[in-house]
This record gives C-alpha cells, structure tokens and sequence, in this order.
C-alpha cells in the first residue's frame, strides 16, 4: 500500500470523526447566559475547536495505524474479508 493511499484514507477518516466529535460538550450562548449581539442564541459559547482536532487526530491516526496493520502485516484485505462470510 503506497503512503498516497494511507494520507488518503487517513483525510477521509479524519473529517468522518471530527464530524462525530463536534457535538461533544457543546455549551450554547444561551446555556451560558452569554449571548453574544448579533448572533444566534443556539450558537456555541466555546466550540473548542483546537482541543477536538487534535482528539481527531490522535484517533484517526490510530485506526490508519490499525488498518495498515491489518493490511500490511496480517494480509487482509477486502477479498479475504468476503471469503469470511460465504
């Protein structure tokens, strides 16, 4: 597997869970008490965005790191998978 492919699977991994992860301990501006003029109140007081890239980092570096494994070392690959369940 060429590292082309691994930073692609590890683009597509990474937005998928920071998609997942975004919702995670988001306070609004109206829980808060905080409402910012000119925004909505639904809003986020503090999306911690910083904090949440690198938790999506770090786990999608992780299950790059499993899939590689499981492809490159355990030889498994898509057709092998199959052949599991017929």
């Amino acid at each position: 597997m060429s590292w082309y492919s691994l930073v692609a699977i590890y683009f597509v991994i990474w937005w998928t869970i920071l998609f997942a992860v975004l919702p995670f301990g988001i306070r609004t501006q109206e829980e808060v008490g905080e409402v910012t003029l000119g925004t909505t109140a639904s809003a986020p007081a503090q999306p911690m965005l910083v904090r949440k890239a690198i938790i999506t980092s770090i786990v999608a570096a992780i299950l790059v790191f499993g899939f590689w494994y499981l492809y490159a070392r355990l030889g498994w690959t898509a057709e092998a998978l199959g052949n599991l369940f017929q």
